[in-house]
């Protein structure tokens, strides 16, 4: 079957506008152009959209939509089994926090009494699937499963005080880069102070630290357009600086 703008835009729930803008970046592009100048689309792009909005539930960017789905080597089945998996963990995401959201009321009627650890569960496991969402591929590519595996375990035993150290400690980095940048010198004191926050912030998720890792990781901030994007939000090249900062701390320009 083959459907119209309009038609395709009604079957799938998105904009026409959406459509016009993913034919003209390249990510979906009509079968043909009828005789009255109409986008026609057909059962390989119907296919096509199912799956970009498949990965834009996932929270994945449409520049790095259209690297997937353009590969040579991309293969629709195997995306599907992909989808499902990651959709599977998110469920099973919101089943926790929905579990965790019920233990609260039942201790609020003073039916159950929550321990500590209880009460951040389901946060913590949303901080893990978020971040291995956004970075699982690359971060394990980088340092492996182990490592990974690790991490996460490390998260999923904080206290209550260390969860909460560690939300603080984030905020803390971020506002001390912003105002080291303005300065202009990464080896500045305030500079340096924020690539020893950053130390101390990685300490929470990592069993190890070293110098080489870290600026293993500031790089991975500088090279990847979404660790890059996470800091350079509030002001472009900060990445940048952030990572010259921990090359002058750890002593590894």
């Amino acid at each position: 079957m083959e459907y119209t703008v309009q038609k395709l835009s009604r079957l799938a729930g998105v904009s026409t506008r959406t459509l016009r803008y993913y034919d003209e970046i390249e990510i979906l592009k009509p079968a043909r152009i009828n005789s009255s100048g109409y986008r026609i689309y057909g059962e390989v792009e119907v296919d096509r959209l199912q799956q970009i909005l498949f990965y834009r539930e996932l929270g994945v960017s449409l520049e790095n939509i259209r690297m997937i789905i353009t590969k040579p080597t991309f293969d629709g089945k195997i995306a599907l089994r992909e989808h499902r998996s990651k959709l599977i963990e998110k469920r099973k995401q919101l089943d926790l926090l929905i579990a965790n959201v019920d233990q609260t009321i039942a201790q609020t009627e003073g039916r159950i009494k929550m321990t500590d650890a209880e009460k951040f569960e389901g946060f913590k496991q949303k901080m893990i699937s978020d971040n291995d969402k956004k970075y699982g591929k690359e971060i394990r590519e980088k340092y492996g499963e182990e490592q990974v595996k690790k991490s996460n375990q490390k998260l999923k035993n904080m206290t209550e005080e260390e969860y909460k150290e560690v939300t603080s400690l984030e905020h803390e980095v971020i506002e001390a880069l912003a105002k080291a940048f303005k300065t202009g010198d990464p080896a500045s004191e305030i500079a340096q102070k924020a690539a020893e926050l950053h130390k101390q912030w990685l300490s929470y998720y990592w069993s190890d630290y070293s110098k080489e890792a870290h600026v293993g990781l500031a790089n991975m901030y500088v090279e990847d357009e979404r660790f890059r994007a996470y800091y350079d939000k509030r002001q472009p090249g900060t990445a940048e600086f952030l990572r010259e900062a921990i090359l002058i701390y750890t002593g590894m320009e």
